[in-house]
């Protein structure tokens, strides 16, 4: 019998990002670029194990943004369309690279590889990935839980209570008519947790979350168990404490298992490396160079070392070393601590989904090399899910876990800094805005004209208040896209909010606006609204298109 547990957690999600007044939009290509190399490799792994019968446990958020994209026709199109012309360029590489003998095995590898993903995504599950990971939900295999509804940095957003409540609410319900169910879990937005925030966590109904290492270890009661058992806080609900040694070993830039040479090199690719004529009708724009996801090159070397060719059964080998690595490590935590507990110790390791394919390509693999050698290589360590936890351990320690994130520094750093809180002052006034209304309003008739309209300032609250926007900001990657993005959905708010308060809109610009942000159809703007503050409903007025 096994001393102790392994949770794999793994946070899937992306903002939202969808641009149908566009024929092409590059940041759709996160979305596309996530499916081909993180959450199709996940699945063809959990599909292997499934037809192998190996029994093992997972747990794994799906955020409600990257959900609606998922399911989402227009995007699953420009998916379908993006694929096509990746295989096409992989099989002009395989001509292109016939008679070289290093890099011709390469080519080929990616056309298979692409014409498979392509087998999967669209033949095996209609386009449509939800189905995919609820088919493992429903076999056993996967635990599957949300996060807040736009992924908003929560501690920077309770100035106004009911703008997290929204995002907790909606996160839950967007769930529930995805999946059939309630979430038994909930992924906090970038773990980042302050003392309260529980209360409204157990009003959703979610019985679990997550915190990093020092919000356990600092808690308000020092934790008997350390890390290695959760937490109940006052109101019962569970926190999970990120392990920080697992995490080292995957996540560090210096010992993580990603950075070993035999692997392949995110940078390198031959959108960068081959003529700009060849490669024009598979960008964009047909002038600006980006990365394809076809790389011919690992790590190897730093600096201006020159880069070694990848080789993909080398790269396999390494992973599955790595695996073997991980778990030995997890069974000596486990064996260290299980004598001195009076249940078995709790290894969690939770990480972004993306790191498994997208930045590190053989991650997939790595899980794949994982759970076969707990199944089969030792008898130390379990594959449990949170939720399996509490099954086997109802009784906890009571304790308030303390303000943390899992962000640079530990705290509010990285989402409230020089270069993006210029956005919160927005965010607090739109919050107290949405709130007077939702207030003032709430007896309004469903499928009104003013119900559209609030719901609608609704959904575009909660797209600004992303925490994606300010990290994006803070990293320095698209700050043009981050910033306009957050203009826009604030403008969109205001327009919104102003014809609710004259009672007059133009229909047409409403309908515009909800096929452009039209995830949540389930919105209903009352879950601003003030508990207990009175009523008003003044006339309306259309102008009709």
């Amino acid at each position: 019998m096994a001393r102790g547990y392994l949770s794999m957690v793994l946070h899937g999600h992306l903002p939202y990002v969808r641009h149908p007044e566009h024929e092409d939009f590059f940041e759709e290509r996160w979305l596309f670029e996530a499916i081909t190399e993180c959450y199709v490799p996940l699945i063809k792994v959990f599909d292997g194990l499934l037809a192998d019968g190996i029994p093992f446990r997972m747990a794994l958020s799906l955020s409600p943004t990257l959900c609606a994209m998922l399911q989402d026709d227009l995007l699953q199109q420009r998916y379908v369309r993006h694929l096509e012309k990746l295989i096409e360029l992989a099989t002009k590489e395989v001509a292109r690279t016939a008679h070289d003998p290093v890099f011709h095995p390469l080519a080929c590898y990616y056309r298979d590889w692409l014409v498979d993903t392509a087998r999967i995504y669209d033949a095996r599950y209609g386009r449509n990935l939800v189905k995919a990971f609820r088919r493992f939900q429903e076999a056993g295999v996967l635990e599957l839980f949300t996060t807040c509804a736009t992924h908003g940095y929560l501690p920077l957003l309770k100035t106004h209570p009911q703008a997290v409540r929204a995002q907790v609410l909606v996160g839950q319900e967007s769930y529930r008519r995805t999946f059939g169910q309630p979430s038994r879990g909930v992924w906090v937005p970038e773990c980042a947790f302050y003392p309260g925030l529980e209360q409204v966590l157990g009003e959703a109904g979610f019985r679990y979350f997550f915190v990093d290492s020092h919000g356990i270890l600092n808690a308000q009661v020092r934790p008997h168990y350390g890390l290695f058992a959760p937490l109940a806080c006052p109101n019962g609900v569970a926190a999970f404490g990120r392990d920080p040694e697992s995490s080292r070993q995957v996540w560090s830039s210096h010992e993580g298992y990603p950075g070993d040479f035999e692997y392949r090199d995110f940078y390198r690719d031959i959108g960068f490396d081959l003529d700009l004529d060849y490669l024009a009708p598979y960008i964009l724009d047909g002038k600006t160079r980006i990365l394809t996801g076809l790389k011919y090159h690992r790590v190897t070397g730093k600096g201006d070392e020159p880069k070694q060719p990848y080789d993909p059964v080398r790269a396999r080998a390494k992973a599955a070393q790595h695996a073997a690595h991980f778990v030995a490590c997890r069974g000596q935590q486990v064996s260290a601590r299980a004598g001195g507990m009076d249940r078995p110790p709790m290894v969690i390791s939770p990480y972004d989904a993306e790191l498994f394919g997208h930045w590190w390509f053989e991650g997939p693999q790595f899980l794949d090399f994982l759970i076969r050698q707990v199944t089969f290589d030792q008898d130390v360590v379990e594959l449990a899910t949170p939720g399996d936890y509490l099954d086997r351990h109802p009784v906890l320690q009571t304790s308030m876990p303390s303000a943390s994130s899992w962000g640079w520094q530990g705290y509010n750093e990285c989402w409230l800094s020089g270069v993006n809180e210029w956005i919160y002052p927005h965010l607090h006034h739109a919050a107290k805005v949405m709130v007077e209304l939702a207030t003032r309003f709430r007896g309004e008739p469903p499928g009104s004209l003013r119900d559209r309209l609030l719901n609608q300032a609704a959904r575009s609250l909660l797209l600004a208040q992303s925490s994606d926007w300010p990290f994006i900001m803070k990293c320095g990657t698209a700050v043009e896209y981050a910033n306009k993005r957050v203009r826009d959905q604030l403008a969109r708010f205001h327009f919104l909010a102003e014809a609710v308060a004259r009672s007059d809109v133009e229909e047409r610009k409403l309908m515009a606006l909800e096929h452009m942000d039209n995830l949540f159809p389930f919105m209903d703007f009352r879950v601003y609204a003030e508990p207990g503050a009175a009523v008003a409903q003044p006339a309306q007025r259309v102008q009709e298109a």
